[in-house]
C-alpha cells in the first residue's frame, strides 16, 4: 500500500509559550504543508529519506528510542515508536519527504512532519485512531525521541484545524473548538515575516524557559489559575517567566472574545502586548524579530508579534489589505538597511488540517506583498 499525505504548519495568533503550562492557544493552519510519500512494509524496517534535509535513516523499529535516530528522521521514527509503545500494530514503512513547511521559520515544520507521518501510518495500518490520539503520539515523538521539550499546540493545530477558522486549544484538558477567523472578510491580511534567522527547539534556551515556568508551578501551583499577586511572590529570577504565562493566557481570552463578536480589527494592540511580554518577560525575541515587528507597525500594521519558540523564525503582522505592499516593502527595506538577509514576506490564511494527498493544497499562489 502506497499513498501521499500532507500536514500544515501553523501560525499562532496568540498564546505563545503557554502550551506547556495548562494554557490556552489560538493557532491556525497555514497553506504551506509538509508532504510525505509512504509505502507500507511487511517487515519492521524503516527507510526514511527527504528532499529537504541531509541524512536518512535505514533501520529496524526496535532501534528507535529516546535519542535515536538523530536529526529530522527522529520526528518520523518517533511517531511509529510512540504508536508501537502504545500497543498499536504498526510495522515498517518507506517514507520520502517531497515538500516541506519552511524549515526553522517558527511555523512548526517539525509538527507538520510528525502529523503527516502519523495520519499516513494510521491509514496504512488501519489503526482508526482519533486525531487526538495521533497528536499524543506526535508529542511523545518530539519530547522523548527527539528530545525537544515542547508542548502540544503545534500537533493539535496541524491535525485538527479547519479552513476559515482558528482553533482554540485548552492544553489543560485537550478540549478544542473552532473560532471564526477570516481576515480577508474584514479587509485585513495576516502577513508572515520569516526573518531567516534559524533556531532549534531542542536547544538550551527553550529548555531554560520551560524549566523556569515549571519551577514557578512547583512553588505556587498551576499558572492557569494564578493571578499577578501570586506571581509577585515568586523569586525574582523566575518571576518574569511566570508573569508572561499568566498575562498571555488572559490575552488569548481577550482575542477569542473579540473574534467571536466579529471585532477582528481590534486584536492588534493585544498582539503588540504579546510581543512585548515575549521580548521583555520571557526574553525569547531577538533583534531581527523586533525589527520586523516594529517596522511593520510603523508601516501600517494594526499589530504585530513574534511567533513560535523564539530566538529567530517568524513574526506576524495584522495588516489592512491596502497596506500589504507598504508593510512588506518597509520590512524588506529595513532589513537591507541593517545589513541583514532579505526576509520572506507572505500572506497567510486559515487552511485545512492534515489529510491524504495534499498536492492541490501545496500550490502557493503569488500574492501582492509576497516574495
Amino acid at each position: 500500500m502506497t499513498g501521499q499525505w500532507s500536514a500544515p504548519g501553523r501560525v499562532n495568533i496568540i498564546g505563545e509559550h503557554v502550551d506547556y503550562a495548562d494554557g490556552l492557544c489560538l493557532p491556525f493552519a497555514i497553506p504551506e504543508r509538509t508532504v510525505v510519500e509512504v509505502t507500507r512494509r511487511n517487515d519492521d524496517r524503516l527507510r526514511l529519506t527527504s528532499a529537504f534535509e541531509n541524512g536518512e535513516f535505514d533501520g529496524e523499529l526496535t532501534e528507535i528510542g529516546p535519542g535515536s535516530p538523530k536529526g529530522w528522521a527522529g520526528y518520523v521514527a518517533g511517531v511509529l515508536w510512540a504508536l508501537w509503545e502504545a500497543g498499536h500494530p504498526v510495522h515498517g514503512i518507506d517514507l520520502h519527504v517531497t515538500a516541506s513547511v519552511p524549515l526553522g521559520s517558527g511555523l512548526s515544520s517539525s509538527a507538520a512532519l510528525e502529523c503527516a507521518a502519523a495520519i499516513a501510518v494510521d491509514e496504512l495500518f488501519e489503526l482508526g485512531l482519533p486525531r487526538t490520539e495521533l497528536a499524543k503520539a506526535c508529542i511523545r515523538a518530539e519530547n522523548e525521541v527527539v528530545g525537544a521539550n515542547t508542548g502540544g499546540m503545534d500537533q493539535a493545530a496541524s491535525l485538527l484545524a479547519t479552513a476559515g477558522n482558528a482553533i482554540l486549544i485548552d492544553t489543560r484538558n485537550g478540549d478544542t473548538r473552532q473560532v471564526p477567523f477570516s481576515p480577508a472578510d474584514a479587509g485585513l491580511a495576516v502577513l508572515v515575516i520569516d526573518t531567516k534567522v534559524r533556531h532549534a527547539h531542542a536547544d538550551g534556551q527553550y529548555g531554560q524557559r520551560r524549566a523556569a515556568v515549571e519551577e514557578s508551578i512547583a512553588l505556587i501551583g498551576s499558572l492557569r489559575d494564578a493571578d499577578l499577586a501570586a506571581v509577585a511572590g515568586l523569586p525574582a529570577e523566575i518571576r518574569p517567566r511566570a508573569r508572561h504565562i499568566v498575562t498571555e493566557i488572559a490575552r488569548v481570552e481577550q482575542v477569542v472574545a473579540l473574534l467571536e463578536e466579529g471585532r477582528l480589527a481590534e486584536i492588534g494592540p493585544i498582539l503588540d502586548a504579546s510581543h512585548a511580554s515575549l521580548a521583555d518577560d520571557l526574553e525569547v525575541s531577538c533583534a531581527e524579530l523586533d525589527l520586523a515587528v516594529e517596522t511593520a507597525r510603523v508601516a501600517g500594521a494594526l499589530g504585530a508579534r513574534m511567533v513560535g519558540g523564539g530566538f529567530g523564525g517568524s513574526a506576524i503582522a495584522l495588516t489592512p489589505l491596502d497596506r500589504v505592499d507598504a508593510v512588506g516593502d518597509a520590512v524588506r527595506a529595513a532589513f537591507g538597511a541593517a545589513g541583514l538577509a532579505e526576509p520572506t514576506v507572505r500572506l497567510s490564511e486559515p487552511s485545512a488540517g492534515a489529510h491524504r494527498d495534499g498536492r492541490s493544497l501545496w500550490r502557493h499562489r503569488a500574492r501582492p506583498g509576497c516574495r
